[in-house]
């Protein structure tokens, strides 16, 4: 995909943002569910940089396939969309695999992320998940007229852009 069409979403808590924004950089992820331990530890070193984003001129837009409900409770200070029916992963290509947990890379990150939840630093997942478990992450980083500027489709279920890779692809942007 290399365009993305103008479309007006709504967030878990009601909020009308626009994709694209005509002002700011948008990075659009595409996590798992709701309470996914591997996403909450990748959402939680973007939450304590999410200041430096911002000030980097790019909006945080961040999609599960997760009922809205499921969302609400997850005080994230970033847009959160619900896309329980993949209708946006399908139009951006994201997929879901076996290999999402298999990987080595992920072993870690699922070992962080469950023992953060046991001891109650993030919200457990629902038993069940409409959407499955094995859904891959994916990145994309938006201009304001529509144009996708970079894009990264993971590999595994923790193969996704860190912050600092964030904001190199914007530095990138802004130098051109």
């Amino acid at each position: 995909m290399r365009e993305v069409p103008a479309r007006e979403l709504v967030t878990v808590t009601g909020e009308r943002i626009r994709v694209p924004d005509p002002g700011l950089l948008v990075h659009l992820q595409f996590r798992r569910f709701a309470g996914c331990p591997i996403c909450n530890l990748h959402l939680r070193s973007v939450v304590r940089r999410h200041d430096e984003i911002i000030a980097a001129g790019i909006r945080e837009v961040v999609f599960f396939h997760s009922p809205a409900e499921e969302l609400r409770d997850h005080d994230l200070p970033f847009a959160v969309v619900a896309d329980p029916g993949r209708r946006l992963y399908r139009e951006f290509g994201v997929e879901s695999s076996r290999r999402a947990l298999l990987h080595p890379r992920t072993w870690g990150a699922i070992a962080r992320g469950a023992a953060l939840t046991l001891a109650g630093r993030f919200r457990p997942p629902a038993a069940r998940q409409e959407g499955g478990r094995l859904g891959l992450p994916a990145d994309f980083l938006i201009d304001p007229g529509g144009r996708v500027l970079a894009a990264k489709y993971g590999e595994h279920a923790y193969d996704q852009w860190s912050v600092d890779e964030l904001l190199a692809h914007a530095r990138t942007e802004a130098a051109r």
